[in-house]
């Protein structure tokens, strides 16, 4: 995402989510646990603009995304969103289908590692946010379920047609954005739904110790990781090794990479500037 802003000015006011900050590792926290962390139409929006606008001030470099009470959250409120909807007319629902699907946009295109760090229910929206991100960790109470069939809407939502067959394979995402039935940790581990399984009720602190370790570590190189995992998906490899090149030759130019051969002559840990 670009860094250049226009004249809406920063704010730190983000209404329907919990948002902190610590030596460069954001925590977002859905944070309505009486509704499981049920989304919103502002929850969206927020998602949407809080990740536009970290990405520009490139200060984080690492967030974890989370959900507060008993689970991560349970996808589209049903009140407020599946009930609206239905006096909507075709434009108002496109324009509300495309913004959730700019919100997975945003955290596969944001500059920085996103971790999910989930437990209880991650239903509906809640799974593909969760599927978006860069590292899933989850807890034995997890459970992972793409409803969108259930209430007769196409399985294919917000991008998991396209994410789910590259995380876990086409048949298991065939069954899993079909039938809509839910998956259990063991399973999710198993299918590699999940990127690490942690004891009950360490999910949270699992996800921050990697986020610290991906804060500290070369951002720069991180970023442009991530991009290429992104763009890299559905180019033929003559162009994607083309991308690697160009991609490896502008790093090579970075401090990081100076920085790494410095530290390896000095015996001492590199001092990563993500530049």
């Amino acid at each position: 995402m670009s860094p250049f802003t226009g004249s809406a000015a920063r704010t730190s006011d983000w209404k329907h989510l919990r948002v902190e900050y610590a030596d460069g590792v954001a925590t977002v926290t859905l944070a309505r646990p009486e509704k499981l962390n049920a989304l919103t139409f502002g929850a969206y929006a927020d998602l949407r603009d809080l990740l536009a606008e970290l990405s520009r001030e490139r200060a984080v470099r690492a967030l974890v995304l989370a959900g507060e009470g008993r689970g991560f959250c349970s996808g589209g409120d049903v009140d407020e969103i599946i009930g609206a909807t239905l006096s909507m007319d075709t434009a108002q629902l496109l324009d509300f289908n495309r913004m959730t699907g700019q919100v997975v946009r945003a955290v596969r295109e944001c500059p920085f590692p996103v971790i999910a760090a989930v437990h209880g229910a991650a239903a509906g929206a809640g799974a593909v946010l969760a599927l978006a991100a860069d590292f899933r960790i989850a807890d034995p109470t997890a459970r992972f379920a793409f409803l969108f069939t259930r209430v007769g809407l196409s399985g294919g939502d917000m991008g998991a047609a396209y994410l789910l067959p590259r995380v876990v394979g086409l048949g298991h995402a065939t069954r899993l954005l079909m039938l809509g039935e839910p998956v259990r940790a063991p399973e999710a581990e198993r299918i590699g739904l999940i990127s690490e399984l942690t004891d009950e009720g360490r999910v949270d602190e699992t996800a921050h110790t990697l986020a610290r370790r991906l804060a500290d570590g070369p951002a720069l190189a991180y970023a442009q990781t991530k991009a290429l995992l992104t763009a890299e998906l559905d180019m033929p490899l003559a162009t994607a090794v083309e991308l690697d090149a160009s991609t490896q030759a502008l790093l090579m130019n970075g401090e990081d990479y100076a920085e790494f051969h410095e530290a390896f002559k000095e015996k001492r840990p590199p001092k990563w500037r993500g530049r």
